[in-house]
This record gives structure tokens, C-alpha cells and sequence, in this order.
């Protein structure tokens, strides 16, 4: 089992271009860790630096208690599957999964042993005598992960493994490294996406990186549950979380908006007399949003409706220069289009933004 710990880790290329700056973070033993955030933001760089692929420019990487600042990759105890599968063409499946042991002059019992382990484990048995050419994209990624395994690392970094597989197989293959953290309880974990979908599903804790740097850490229903900025509280999420500004009215255990358009929005957000007047944005999930004949939170023309089949997105015309407001209601809603809808919202699920921090953690 290997913690891994990054104390002010930054990395600047050509001294001029800062990518990263000021990475803190603590990862326990057997933890699933993924990395989340825009294009651009770092994700895969940071991945790549544990990995010892590119070279820390600023603060320490510990791994197991060591700083490995300076420690090649193949001694730093760690695997990594890759974007590509990049499995080599004329070898067969038995062959690609044993080639770092063998090249790392391991017994054969031992490298027999090791690869039938792993392909039992990805359910890949039926296919080692097989050649890549000969395999499903999911199947051949199973393969890349099946070559990570068998060297028995510590930890196991991931860039990206599904973003190459279709809807299909990515559901499937993203079952199977689920299943796979199971089986294996205490190797450490990084996994580097761009899908909310995976990091909701499959994370013990998610990294959300902006700007240079960490925006926020938790687990997975704590960031949608309790984001600490309208940023996080809208990449994660899908749809995104609409935002209606507003001003504060009332105040106490409970906090009343008086919004722009002349709703108002009643969270269980707590305040004090200071906040009174506060200008705030207020963020409404839209799974979180229900259709009312009352007063609601917000009330708009629906511009066009999108019929999922257990859900239905309701579009909403745009008021002045406000943003597009999205609901998501359960079931099938027909004939909504070019009507008047106003819709409520539980209080313990209104979001209150100032200044791009939420009232909730002051």
C-alpha cells in the first residue's frame, strides 16, 4: 500500500509558463483519487508528473514516506495506462501483458502466473492467444490495464483510459475498473477524466483543478452536494447548475433572495444582519427544480423541450442578458413548449454565490 503526498508541487515550462502552482494534496493508501477539470487545466500534466514523465519544477512528491522528486518512473512503484492503448501489434495478447516482465527478467512460472491472474481477473482468458487487431477497442484496453496489473505497482494512474471507447463500451469498461478497484482494495488509484460521470461514479474523493491550481476536494456528493464555488457547482453537474442573481431580503437560519426578474428564493442557507442587501447569485440544480401552480423560485417561457424518456429538459427563453435557465423534470412533459411555467425549489437545495464563494462555508 503507498500514500502519496504533494506539498507545493508547480510546474512552469521554459521558466516563463506557470501550468501548475501550489499543489497540496494528501492521498491515503487504497484511495481512488480522479482528477477533474476544463481543457487545459493540468489534469494530465499533474498525472504525468507523479508519474516521473515530466519533471516537477517546483515543491516535493512523496510516495510511501519517499520523496521520488528525482526517482526514475520504473522506481517509483507505479503503472500507468494510457489514452492510447499502445499495445504492440504482433504480439499477442499473453505476450503484450508479459513483456515488462520479461524484459524486467522475471521467471516464466512467475510471468505465467502473473498474466493469467490478470486476465482472469479482466475476464480476458478467452483472448490471450489472440492478436490486438482481433479485439473490441474495450477489450484491447482491458489489455493496457492487464499490463499495469501484472507488474503489481503500488499505484496505478489512468490518463483518460475511456475517452476512446464509445458510449457503449465505455459504460461497460468503466464497470469492469470498478469492479477491478474492488478486487484490488488496497492499490492507490489516480484517474485522470474529462467525464462527470466517471469521476461521480467510480471516485473515493475528486480533484476539481481551475486556474493554476486545486479548487476544491471531497467526495463525490460532496462537491455536488456542497460546492464551495459557483465554478465547481457548475462543472459539476449535468445540466449545470443555473444561476439567477438576486438580492438578500431576510435573514436568519433561513436566508430569503428577492431575485432580479421579482421571484423570490427562500434557502436554508444560514445568515446575519451584515449579509442584509448582499447581492448573491442564487444556484438551482435543475434535476432540483419541480413545476408549480404557487409562487416558485423562477417562472419563464419554455423555448424548447428535449424528451429523454425518464427525464425531460425544459429550455427556457433567456430574460435580458441573464443566462438560459435549464430544468430537469422525472417522466415525459408534452405540449410545455411556448408556455409560461414557474418552478419551485426545496430550500435545502438553494445555493447562495457571493463573489464566487457560497454563503454555506463562510
Amino acid at each position: 500500500m503507498a500514500t502519496l503526498k504533494l506539498t507545493d508541487v508547480g510546474k512552469t515550462y521554459g521558466g516563463t509558463i506557470e501550468v501548475l502552482r501550489h499543489i497540496n494534496l494528501d492521498i491515503k493508501a487504497g484511495e481512488l483519487i480522479v482528477f477533474v477539470g476544463p481543457s487545459g487545466c493540468g489534469k494530465s500534466t499533474l498525472l504525468r508528473m507523479i508519474a516521473g514523465l515530466e519533471r516537477i519544477t517546483a515543491g516535493t512528491l512523496e510516495i510511501g514516506g519517499q520523496v521520488v522528486n528525482d526517482v526514475p518512473p520504473a522506481q517509483r512503484g507505479i503503472a500507468m495506462v494510457f489514452q492510447s492503448y499502445a499495445l504492440y501489434p504482433h504480439m499477442t495478447v499473453r505476450d503484450n501483458m508479459a513483456f515488462a516482465l520479461q524484459i524486467a527478467k522475471k521467471s516464466k512460472p512467475e510471468i505465467d502466473t502473473a498474466v493469467e491472474r490478470a486476465a482472469k481477473m479482466l475476464q480476458l482468458t478467452p483472448y490471450l492467444d489472440r492478436l490486438p487487431k482481433a479485439l473490441s477497442g474495450g477489450q484491447r484496453q482491458r489489455v493496457a490495464i492487464g499490463r499495469a496489473i501484472v507488474r503489481d505497482p503500488s499505484v496505478f494512474l489512468f490518463d483518460e483510459p475511456l475517452s476512446n471507447l464509445d458510449a457503449a463500451l465505455r459504460v461497460a469498461t468503466r464497470i469492469e475498473i470498478a469492479q477491478l478497484k474492488e478486487q484490488m482494495p488496497d492499490r492507490t488509484m489516480i484517474y485522470v477524466t474529462h467525464d462527470q460521470v466517471e469521476a461521480m461514479t467510480l471516485a473515493s474523493r475528486i480533484v476539481v483543478l481551475a486556474n493554476r491550481g486545486i479548487a476544491q476536494v471531497g467526495s463525490p456528493l460532496d462537491l455536488y452536494e456542497r460546492p464551495n464555488s459557483e465554478f465547481v457547482a457548475q462543472f459539476i453537474g449535468s445540466p449545470a447548475m443555473n444561476l439567477v442573481p438576486g438580492r438578500i431580503t431576510a435573514t436568519g437560519p433561513r436566508t430569503t433572495v428577492t431575485l432580479e426578474d421579482g421571484g423570490s428564493a427562500l434557502s436554508d442557507v444560514p445568515s446575519t444582519e451584515a449579509d442584509m442587501g448582499l447581492l448573491v447569485n442564487v444556484g438551482l440544480r435543475p434535476e432540483d427544480c419541480m413545476i408549480t401552480e404557487g409562487q416558485g423560485v423562477f417562472t419563464g417561457t419554455v423555448a424548447l423541450t428535449e424528451a429523454l424518456g425518464e427525464v425531460t429538459l425544459l429550455h427556457f427563453e433567456p430574460q435580458g442578458e441573464a443566462p438560459a435557465f435549464i430544468a430537469k423534470l422525472p417522466g415525459i412533459h408534452r405540449n410545455l413548449r411556448g408556455r409560461q411555467v414557474t418552478l419551485a425549489c426545496d430550500p435545502d437545495k438553494v445555493h447562495l454565490f457571493h463573489d464566487g464563494g457560497s454563503l454555506l462555508y463562510r
